[in-house]
């Protein structure tokens, strides 16, 4: 098997790295290799190597930079996953592509199921929906898998953020009303593996679409906080902060120029049910994740 991968410094690209190798030969590739904002090198790449199936977890993340970054995020969101996705078609190859909880508004009380109608409100998410439905229209073998809150050993994200800040200052504020599921990109990386072994195991049968592919429970972000500080603070190491100065805030006492949803929950029913799959709780992959950073 024939893999191409995007994005390997990220965090799902740098695990992916490590569960693909084990299903064939796995070229990985990143903005130094292939510039995914350029069309006619995206399209070179692919039809040099002619692989069975494109990952691509690599995507314009920085959401509020979006915001006053419109072209470059979109050529990156959007505009390269139909590229590829116009190229697996030619080559009748599995396109495996990531999105984001960012897609919807945040409004729903319960989890998004994928049935929902999407409504982005910020540029981040926009574009990633645009990506979305450039995979589905253009490419007739994809999985596109919305996952929320990545977190992983290598890069940046949240739980380093939290473990930062908690040694330089005496204080943390933390929004704690807007409520998802921090997940593990060594989760995603591992299911990722198992689904592409599954679609070339039994092609005829394989159920290709979109699926949401996140951790078990919910959290906030301030809950999220607490976790991360806690759970290192029990290990004996020094943290500057004190347990009862991490403060809930609103989102209105944190004003960003991208809007988050107040809920970005996603049900994962459907992914459970169509593979037989049991999804560890978010607290063990985030504990997992601080047992290799501390």
């Amino acid at each position: 098997m024939k893999i191409l991968l995007t994005g390997r410094k990220g965090q799902v690209g740098f695990e992916l790295r490590r569960s693909l190798a084990l299903l064939g030969n796995c070229v990985a590739v990143d903005i130094a290799d292939c510039d995914l904002s350029n069309e006619a090198a995206v399209r070179q790449l692919i039809q040099s190597y002619k692989p069975d199936v494109i990952v691509n977890p690599a995507a314009y993340t920085a959401v509020d930079k979006a915001e006053s970054d419109q072209a470059l995020a979109k050529a990156i969101n959007a505009h390269a996953p139909h590229v590829m996705a116009e190229e697996a078609e030619r080559l009748g190859a599995l396109l495996v592509h990531f999105s984001t909880d960012y897609v919807f508004d945040g409004e729903k009380e319960s989890a998004y199921t994928e049935n929902d109608q999407p409504n982005p409100q910020n540029v981040y998410g926009a574009t990633k929906l645009e990506g979305e439905r450039a995979v589905q229209r253009n490419c007739t073998k994809h999985l596109i898998l919305r996952t929320s809150w990545v977190v992983g050993a290598h890069g940046d994200n949240f739980a380093k953020t939290m473990l930062r800040l908690a040694s330089e200052r005496d204080a943390l504020s933390v929004v704690a009303d807007q409520f998802g599921v921090p997940t593990s990109a060594a989760l995603l990386a591992d299911l990722t593996a198992h689904l592409i072994r599954q679609a070339f195991q039994a092609p005829e049968n394989f159920p290709h679409g979109l699926y949401h592919a996140v951790a078990s429970g919910t959290t906030n972000w301030h809950e999220y906080a607490c976790f991360v500080i806690e759970r290192v603070r029990a290990t004996g190491k020094l943290l500057r902060v004190a347990p009862n100065n991490i403060k809930p805030i609103t989102t209105a006492d944190y004003p960003t120029p991208a809007k988050r949803p107040a809920n970005s929950r996603l049900d994962t029913t459907k992914l459970r049910n169509t593979f037989g799959l049991h999804l560890p709780n978010w607290q063990e992959g985030v504990g997992h994740i601080l047992d290799q950073i501390i």
